[in-house]
């Protein structure tokens, strides 16, 4: 099989009911969803709970998984049993559940030699009045302990204010969550162990409690919180505007700001691509390829050099090495 490392992939997105759902989704992006609580769209992923299938191209109707598993030069010969990163999106029609997420050491003792995971969110839309959860004004694990205990959340608990266009970095150890009323862009290593701190006394959609992990969030959690606002890196490239919004040990973001067009060479392991505004085209070696907004797709590794063209937002992630 004569492998076509000039061809984009372009994934099927794969959406998920929430309590805490709404219809952005379906109303922002054309997403065809018949539920009126659909909460996450999977994007890019490998994670058997949304795996990813290929919709064009030479690699038609196949999972992003086997694609890792059995042409590894695709991804630059990246090591590991997984694909890397997942991307999501959000819509938080009500708060989403208090979390931390662990560290890896953390996770491989107690949750099947599953690694730590750290995200970040990019904020797409939101209300006049949105906030998340980052953080908590605990100075002591004994005082985190105490608070949690005795339910003063409001004590507890550290809410900041954002508006679109914030991006927020999320390290293992964080206690975060989305505020209602915001569309997010979800970028994250590929593990889910997570721990949920609090939800608001809710109940799930069958009407049963939501589970708690109190002991295992309170042993994970960073005390005091750590400030993680990371400053951003833009540049002009021609009537474009490119953003580095992160570069960690985990991975690398971008923020594509597209006007007129825009040519990029892409030299890394592979690239996600999630289009959040507008519509435009791709092109490239093997064609010219339709974009519009919540279209995500994947170059591989050697894919070239390419053209963005038209008047919209991408935000772009990779492995960093």
């Amino acid at each position: 099989m004569i492998i076509n490392k000039r061809e984009p992939w372009f994934l099927k997105p794969i959406f998920q009911e929430k309590i805490w759902g709404g219809t952005a989704l379906k109303d922002v992006f054309g997403y065809e969803i018949n539920s009126e609580h659909t909460g996450e769209c999977c994007g890019i992923s490998a994670h058997l709970k949304g795996l990813s299938t290929i919709e064009n191209g030479q690699f038609k109707g196949e999972s992003l998984q086997s694609i890792w598993e059995n042409h590894r030069e695709l991804f630059g010969n990246l090591d590991g049993e997984k694909f890397p990163l997942i991307v999501k999106i959000l819509d938080a029609k009500e708060d989403l559940s208090v979390q931390v997420h662990p560290d890896a050491a953390y996770a491989q003792l107690h949750e099947n030699d599953e690694g730590g995971k750290t995200k970040c969110w990019y904020i797409i839309d939101c209300a006049e009045d949105a906030e998340l959860i980052l953080g908590h004004n605990a100075g002591s694990k004994e005082e985190a302990t105490r608070w949690v205990s005795t339910g003063e959340w409001d004590r507890f608990l550290r809410r900041v204010k954002i508006r679109p266009g914030d991006f927020i970095y999320l390290p293992n150890g964080t206690v975060h969550a989305i505020g209602k009323g915001t569309l997010v862009l979800e970028t994250q290593q590929n593990i889910e162990a997570a721990y949920r701190l609090y939800d608001f006394d809710r109940h799930d959609l069958n009407g049963n409690p939501r589970e708690l992990h109190i002991e295992k969030a309170l042993d994970v959690l960073t005390v005091p919180h750590v400030d993680t606002a990371q400053p951003k890196v833009e540049f002009a490239l021609g009537d474009t505007t490119v953003t580095l919004l992160t570069q960690t040990e985990f991975f690398t973001m971008f923020k594509w700001e597209v006007t007129n067009e825009a040519t990029f060479m892409q030299e890394d392991p592979f690239l996600n691509g999630s289009v959040i505004h507008g519509t435009g085209e791709l092109i490239c070696e093997a064609g010219t390829f339709p974009l519009k907004a919540g279209m995500h797709f994947i170059l591989p590794n050697e894919f070239g050099e390419f053209t963005i063209k038209g008047n919209l937002d991408l935000i772009v992630s990779y492995v960093s090495i």
